[in-house]
Order: C-alpha cells, then sequence, then structure tokens
C-alpha cells in the first residue's frame, strides 16, 4: 500500500486555516499516488487545544470543520486526528479521536485509549479513554489505528507501568493487522527521536508483525516544540522511511507485508546531530511563537555576553536578520568590551543595532530613592536598578515598534534566580530558558562551527551580569559544570540533598544551591513562557508550590 504522511504546521483553534491546508495536502499527496492518507494527532484544531475545549461553541465547531474535511476527501481515504463530542453524558466530555474519511463521508471513528497525564499532558482533565483501538478495513487490509500515547506503553521507557488494563497493542495482536498506523502530537525534547524509533514504534511493529506508519505533527505551539520526523517501519521494525524534522513535510511511502532489502529513504535533518537538533528546535520555536502571535520583527537586549548572543543568532535564523534588533544598554559600570561584543554580534548577524545608555536613568532613579535608602548599604536593590531600567526601555521599545521581546536568561540562572525580576525577565518569550550554561556553550561553539559568529571573547570571558564593578557569576554560584549537574539531579530527576551529597557534591555547595532554587519559584511562576527542550522544563510541566517547606 502506498501511505501518504502528511506532516504539517496546524495553528491551534484555526479551524478554517487547518481545513484548508488538511484538504491541500490530502489533494497532493492522492495526485502523487497515495492509497491512504494519514494526518497527526488532533490535526483539526490542532495539539494541545487545552481549554479551549471547554469554549461553548469550539467542539462543535471542530466538527464542522471535519465534515467540511471529509467531503473534499474522495476514493483514497484519509485518517485524520480530530476532537468529539462524548455523547454518552458519563465520563470526560470529550474524545480524543481519529476519523476515517471516505468518499465524502466520515466513515470510523477511533479514539485514544491512553491517556497521558504527566510532564506537559493533561489529556485526563478533557478526554474519556476509549477500551480498545478500532481496526478498519480497507483495500482488502485490516489496519489498526492508534493515537500517540496508545504505543507509549514499552516497559523500558518507564521505571512503571502507567496504566492498568490491557494496552491497545495487546488488544491489536489479536486482531491480526496488515499495517498499523500512529496519530501523534509527540512535542520533542533531546534525544526523543531514537526512543521513538526503537522503543515505541520499533517494538509495536515486531509485537504485531506488520508495518507501523508514524505521522507526527511539527511545528512550535507556545511552549511546546514538535519535531516531526514522521516515520515508517517494516514488518521488523526498521525504519524504511524518514521525513522531515523540524518542517513541514509531505511524502508517499510504499508498505508491504514482507522486510524491505532497499536502502531506507531518510529526509537529511531526519538524524542529525544533537546541536543541529537544539538549534533548530530553538528557531522553529521563536519562529512559530511570533508568527503565530502576530509579530514579524523581535527585539533582544544585546549585553556583549554569549547568552544574549545565542538567542541572537536564533532569532536571526528564525525571523531573518531583517526583522530583529538588537540594543545595547550600556551603563556607567559596563565594560568596553561587552559593548564591543554585542556590536560585532549584530554587525556578524546583519540585524540592526542601537545603542541607548541608562547612566542618567539609573542616576536619576537612586536619586529619587535616596532619601530612603540613606544609611543603608548598596547592595542587591541599586544593582537591580540597571536591570529595571533596561526592561522599562525594552517594553517601551516593543510597545512602540510591535516587536516581540526576547528574554535571554537561561536555565541556570532561571534555576537559582540569577535573574531580575520585572529586569531581564521582561519579555513576551524565554528562548534559552530550558537550556543550561553548559549548553549554551556548546551551542555557541556549534554556532562558530565554520565562522565566528559570536565574538570569541563572548564565549571566553568569565561570565558577568555587570551589576557591578568586577562581579563575575562564579561570586556567588560554584562553577556552571558543577551547578549544571547538581541542577539536572535536583530539578529534572527528582534527587534529594542526601542524594546529591552522595554523588560527591559538597553538602554546603548542594544546600545553597536547593535553597536558592526553592526561592526563587515565585519569580519562574511570573516568568515568560520558555520552549521547552529537556524532558522536564520550568513552567507547565513542572508545578512546584511557591509556598513550602518540605526538605529533601
Amino acid at each position: 500500500m502506498r501511505l501518504g504522511l502528511a506532516q504539517f504546521n496546524p495553528i491551534v483553534g484555526d479551524l478554517v486555516g487547518n481545513r484548508r491546508k488538511i484538504v491541500a495536502q490530502y489533494n497532493a499527496l492522492v495526485a502523487d499516488g497515495a492509497e491512504l492518507v494519514l494526518f497527526p494527532e488532533l490535526a483539526v484544531c490542532g495539539y494541545p487545544p487545552r481549554d479551549l475545549l471547554f469554549k461553548r461553541r469550539f467542539v462543535s465547531d471542530v466538527a464542522e470543520a471535519l465534515q467540511e474535511i471529509a467531503a473534499a476527501v474522495g476514493p483514497v481515504p484519509a485518517i485524520i486526528g480530530t476532537v468529539e463530542a462524548n455523547p454518552t453524558g458519563r465520563g470526560r466530555p470529550f474524545f480524543n479521536s481519529a476519523a476515517f474519511c471516505y468518499r465524502g463521508k466520515i466513515g470510523a471513528m477511533g479514539r485514544k485509549c491512553l491517556l497521558p497525564t504527566y510532564d506537559v499532558f493533561d489529556e485526563d482533565r478533557y478526554f474519556e479513554p476509549a477500551t480498545s483501538p478500532i481496526v478498519v478495513e480497507h483495500a482488502g487490509r485490516r489496519i489498526g489505528v492508534t493515537i500517540c500515547e496508545d504505543l507509549w506503553t514499552n516497559p523500558t521507557i518507564t521505571t512503571r507501568r502507567l496504566y492498568a488494563g490491557r494496552v491497545p497493542l495487546e488488544h491489536l495482536a489479536e486482531q491480526r493487522c496488515d499495517l498499523l498506523v500512529n496519530l501523534s502530537a509527540s512535542p520533542w525534547h533531546c534525544a526523543k527521536g531514537s526512543i521513538r524509533q526503537n522503543l515505541v514504534v520499533g517494538e509495536s511493529a515486531r509485537a504485531l508483525r506488520c508495518p507501523v506508519a508514524y505521522v507526527n505533527c511539527v511545528g512550535g505551539n507556545d511552549e511546546l516544540i514538535f519535531d516531526g520526523r514522521s516515520f515508517v517501519c517494516d514488518a521488523q521494525g526498521r525504519v524504511v522511511a524518514g521525513l522531515a524534522a523540524f518542517a513541514e513535510d509531505c511524502r508517499v511511502v510504499e508498505v508491504g507485508a514482507g522486510p524491505v532489502t532497499a536502502p531506507a529513504t531518510l529526509h537529511p535533518t531526519f538524524a542529525q546531530e544533537d546541536m543541529k537538533d537544539m538549534f533548530d528546535a530553538l528557531v522553529l520555536g521563536v519562529r512559530d511563537y511570533a508568527h503565530k502571535s502576530g509579530f514579524q520583527r523581535a527585539l533582544i537586549a544585546l549585553s556583549g555576553g554569549i547568552d544574549s548572543a545565542v538567542v541572537g543568532v536564533i532569532a536571526a535564523e528564525a525571523l531573518g536578520p531583517e526583522n530583529v534588533i538588537g540594543v545595547s544598554l550600556p551603563s556607567s559600570i559596563s565594560s568596553q568590551h561587552s559593548r564591543d561584543d554585542a556590536r560585532i554580534l549584530a554587525a556578524n548577524l546583519g540585524i540592526r543595532f542601537e545603542t541607548i545608555g541608562i547612566a542618567d536613568a539609573v542616576a536619576s532613579c537612586e536619586s529619587a530613592l535616596g532619601p530612603l535608602f540613606t544609611g543603608r548599604p548598596r547592595d542587591v536593590a541599586e544593582e537591580n536598578i540597571q536591570a529595571r531600567v533596561r526592561g522599562v526601555l525594552m517594553m517601551a521599545l516593543s510597545n512602540k515598534f510591535g516587536a516581540l521581546l526576547l528574554t535571554t536568561g537561561n536555565k541556570s540562572e532561571m534555576a537559582v534566580g540569577y535573574c531580575t525580576l520585572y529586569g531581564d525577565m521582561c519579555g513576551g518569550l524565554a528562548v534559552i530558558s530550558d537550556v543550561f550554561k553548559m549548553q549554551v556553550y556548546a551551542l555557541s561553539r556549534w554556532i562558530n562551527r565554520e565562522r565566528e559568529i559570536i565574538p570569541a571573547s563572548s564565549i571566553d570571558k568569565p561570565p558577568s551580569a555587570e551589576l557591578r564593578p568586577n562581579q563575575t557569576d562564579q561570586d556567588s554560584l560554584p562553577p556552571y559544570e558543577i551547578l549544571d549537574a547538581i541542577l539536572k539531579g535536583y530539578v529534572e530527576e527528582g534527587l534529594s540533598r542526601r542524594d546529591l551529597v552522595a554523588q560527591g557534591f559538597a553538602s554546603e555547595v548542594v544546600n545553597d544551591i536547593v535553597r536558592k532554587v526553592d526561592l526563587n519559584e515565585y519569580k519562574r511562576k511570573q516568568a515568560a513562557p520558555g520552549l521547552k527542550i529537556t524532558p522536564l522544563a520550568f513552567g507547565v510541566g513542572r508545578r512546584i508550590p511557591i509556598v513550602q517547606k518540605y526538605v529533601s
């Protein structure tokens, strides 16, 4: 059978635009000879719709859009992800469904069985699970239909079985399927691709002894980034075709019952190095967040440091250098090399560059506060005035020019509160808030792999917020190699202080870092949404109380 994989980029809630794109891609794949066309999970409304589902007309409008799509489907069937109302009056109000459309009608509806409720997922809030997946018959073939999580049941993926009862593959194993399809909206994070290919889809193919077609959506929706990478496995679990990473792609792939002897046909980006994956993901996340929100231009405060430099490179790639404005905001203590590095970076990128001195504004603020600050030593209060003046100015530019302000704090800084609320945290998108500092260094060196784009001094000099003379990050933080390792253990792996000390970290360092992480939860709750690239990012996937007294 010739399968048409429609890996497309939906906009959540854009029912008209998504419908047009679905019909266009269906027609293109049929013209290329497809005998069955597959679309991703919740393709009609976009993933994740979240509480849009509770709007009174939303689900009925999705149903109307699906009917219009089905009317455009001819003798070549299409399986399309959609949301469906639950008419039983029992359980959750909706189903996460797959519509089998054929000759102008919806011939069958399959429903998702396993509803993830962990990390960024909250599907049990909305959807009622099906007891088993459907099998549809077409052209003499039995086609098992699953939706995303339905295949994520391999015991090597998690340490415990997440779902009680029989899982979808156990039902399908009794159905003697000729083909298994999986409609997915699977967010990307580092190293996830191999898990999907080897454990999820490959094991499913071997278990059912039939080919598996996995079609994933692509694009950025809020903090989530979907990498696409749709692919097909033969009955032995070997990948025979793979689509592009981080880009829309449509392809017709022929599958049969027997093993495939020809070489796999993989898009050049289907399997690429980790740094390229990270860069492409962040570029896609920025581009889609901006464009889907109605922004064409971006603003960045360029400090001359490595973090703002990396964000500048990502923004220029995502939106085009002509649509990015870099602004240097030197204070009376800003070093000349930082000013120079910011200017050189802007020139290397070809972006507009402006300088706004803030010394007078800072002095004015300090003068206004002087009567109340008299007799008290200078401390972080005065230091943060600089960051907050910069925030006011950058937000004014954002308003005036209708440009999206990108924040530049990394995950290490966000974790320990090494960022200023209403200062450098001002903005609409936190581009690298899920990228640890050592990853920022690695990414900057990858960016410079062919030529120097980020000035070498931005990479080599000791990192500093430059809020007081001769300040460096290591005045109050351990070296980033140590800090990131502790943060990864405490934040991402859930290790306790005792666990970390047992790993060899100094107890006083661990205690200080853990204290900083816990104390600064209130800052992160007020931060701009950040692009997720790790298994556990700050944001909707991590729900720690602000006011709590647990000591691990």
